[in-house]
């Protein structure tokens, strides 16, 4: 199935439900015999096994319910016919998914179940397609539905995102004139109230944790409600517009002008997801929307994951992020998860003439640099090379979270690389300082932030790299280039890698990272003393010990790593201290462009006296303040 969609263009809404009927349908010969479970792997998932093929079943309405709620005239009739066929199937599923007498019933729920996730898809549908869902029910079969899904509504549920989950069943109840909770409704929106931080940003759950969850659930949601309900509570859905508003200007920055995202944060196996917040915006709001803007982003976001193997030779979407990967999912990843990518396809609920299908192409327009406080990243734009320098973020409970949270930067075109093992080959620590005991072979990166601060210059942070070793990072961005100066504070000799940007590679190496010189000409790989660069067709990525004390070295890092690329180097500035403080400066390059080999030649230097940095380029000289920390925590 790889390639199998790469130049395909989404121009109309008849397009976009031409491209979801191909992707659901290598699907239905996985669904059970009463068609309530959806079983299309065999990965484990903490939830269990019943559960993950209930999602499976529900996660495709994501699509279906949009699909089903407008007439689809432009369409060919065997592609009508099909989607008679899928109504059939999912309304014998939902028959048979909430009978506790049928063999596939979905079970009862338990406090914080997984199938309250599920629910929420069922309860869209239903609000978008009661024709299909609600009204053929017979009255046993309607009340055997109300009372499974009223389950949400007498058990616990996580005060996170996921209190829109029974937001979204109470709506449905509302709308399809059946009893609802107005105590459960008024204590999940106090919940949701808690984790908005003003300017359109909440957090989910964690304090300070913002990530995808942002656009895809939090203000997705929000926006399907404010849609539904702006007669009956026009006040507080206007609100909920107005936020999704205030929040797209600053999310937009998370893309490139061609529609690719910054890999970044948990659930990145949802890929296509990214841009089902724009779907959602333009399906709530009817003024002031830049509709060709928000058509551009959410149609190349998903044309441009059509160019990658994420589907397996059965057409089945898989678990990872720019190919199959089970290293980088989640513990809550069932091999049904992935298709959360389809709440993209809620621009189907868009009928054939509304302007997001016909407005003008809209291309983003972007800073150089933006600062953007809330998420506390700084945004670079270099040409499509989109660079988020982060501090601040950290998230538990996760699955390699500090490489997902944690790093220096994180970019659209380099991606970032999780960890296999504890050495540098398997532990991969690209854009970050990964440290070990001096000869013992063991690293680690750092693990949340004590204190930090940004500006539209630089990025501070002050951290643990493990127990008696302190440091602070102050990192510069630089277009092509950045700069990190760390100060070390350590009681114990160690041993400091400080990683650049992964590559994808040509050749691997089984022989040790040092050997791996050995397997690229010196046009591919140019090393002299404190600098190394890897040069390639595709790009060039470089690493340079700017105050000369570091060993410059290219690592092979470990198949399936890099979240975008299976097999990549990794240039580092490897160097051993001693107890005591240390001021260290580095510099790394990434860049694609046709040219990018000119960057070697265009070194920046760096310069650190007292409480003060000094850079220079060739067209410019800077000085930055180094903050207090300290006062800043």
């Amino acid at each position: 199935m790889t390639g199998q969609w790469k130049n395909r263009k989404i121009q109309s809404r008849a397009d976009a439900a031409e491209l979801f009927l191909e992707m659901i349908r290598p699907l239905k010969k996985y669904y059970s015999d009463g068609k309530g479970w959806l079983h299309v792997g065999n990965t484990g998932v903490h939830y269990g096994e019943k559960a993950a093929r209930m999602e499976g079943f529900s996660r495709i309405l994501w699509g279906l319910g949009p699909l089903w709620s407008r007439e689809s005239p432009n369409l060919a009739p065997d592609l009508k016919s099909e989607i008679e066929e899928w109504k059939k199937h999912y309304l014998t599923g939902l028959i048979h998914g909430t009978n506790p007498q049928y063999s596939e019933y979905w079970g009862d729920l338990v406090d914080y179940d997984q199938k309250m996730v599920e629910m929420a898809a069922i309860a869209v549908a239903v609000s978008l397609s009661p024709q299909v869902l609600w009204d053929p029910l017979d009255a046993c079969q309607k009340e055997q539905f109300c009372v499974w899904m009223d389950q949400i509504n007498h058990h616990r549920v996580h005060a996170n995102n996921w209190r829109f989950f029974r937001i979204l069943v109470n709506m449905m109840f509302r709308r399809i004139g059946r009893p609802w909770s107005q105590e459960k409704e008024d204590e999940d929106w106090a919940v949701i109230a808690d984790c908005y931080e003003g300017d359109g940003w909440y957090h989910d759950g964690n304090n300070g944790q913002l990530d995808y969850y942002i656009a895809f659930a939090m203000h997705f949601y929000g926006l399907v409600y404010a849609k539904f309900m702006e007669k009956e509570e026009p006040d507080y859905c206007c609100i909920l517009k107005e936020r999704g508003k205030q929040f797209a200007k600053d999310y937009i920055y998370w893309f490139d002008t061609e529609g690719r995202e910054i890999p970044y944060g948990r659930s990145l196996t949802y890929r296509f997801a990214h841009g089902a917040f724009f779907s959602a915006l333009a399906f709530a709001c009817d003024d002031n929307i830049e509709y060709g803007l928000l058509r551009h982003l959410a149609i190349n976001n998903l044309e441009k994951w059509l160019c990658r193997p994420i589907f397996d030779n059965d057409g089945v979407l898989s678990i990872g992020y720019g190919y199959p990967n089970l290293f980088m999912s989640e513990r809550y990843n069932g091999h049904g998860s992935p298709y959360w990518a389809l709440k993209t396809f809620f621009m189907l609920v868009l009928e054939d003439n509304h302007p997001f299908w016909t407005a003008q192409d809209q291309r983003p327009l972007f800073k150089a640099v933006q600062l953007l406080e809330h998420p506390h990243m700084l945004i670079t734009h270099n040409m499509d090379h989109v660079q988020s320098f982060v501090t601040g973020q950290h998230c538990q409970n996760h699955g390699c979270t500090a490489e997902k949270y944690e790093k220096f930067v994180y970019s659209n075109q380099f991606g970032f690389s999780i960890s296999r093992g504890h050495q540098l080959r398997d532990g991969a620590f690209d854009n970050t300082l990964a440290v070990s005991i001096a000869d013992d072979n063991c690293y680690r990166m750092k693990y949340g932030t004590k204190s930090f601060f940004i500006t539209e210059q630089a990025v501070f942070s002050a951290y643990s790299l493990m127990p008696g070793v302190e440091a602070e990072s102050a990192v510069i961005p630089l277009g092509s280039w950045h700069i990190r100066i760390h100060r070390i504070l350590t009681d114990k000799e160690i041993d400091l890698a400080d990683g650049g940007f992964s590559i994808e590679a040509e050749v691997s190496s089984q022989a040790q990272a040092g050997d791996l010189l050995e397997k690229y000409s010196e046009d591919q790989i140019k090393h002299e003393e404190g600098k190394i660069f890897v040069c390639l067709p595709w790009g060039v990525t470089g690493a340079v010990s700017v105050n000369g004390d570091g060993n410059a070295v290219v690592i092979d890092t470990f198949p399936n790593t890099n979240l975008l690329y299976s097999l990549a180097v990794l240039p580092m500035i490897c160097r051993r201290l001693k107890p005591g403080q240390h001021d260290i400066i580095d510099c790394f390059l990434g860049d694609r462009t046709e040219d990018a080999v000119k960057y070697i030649d265009m070194i920046p230097q760096a310069e650190l006296k007292e409480n003060n940095i000094y850079v220079r380029t060739d067209t410019s000289e800077i000085r930055i303040e180094w903050p207090d920390l300290k006062r800043e925590e």
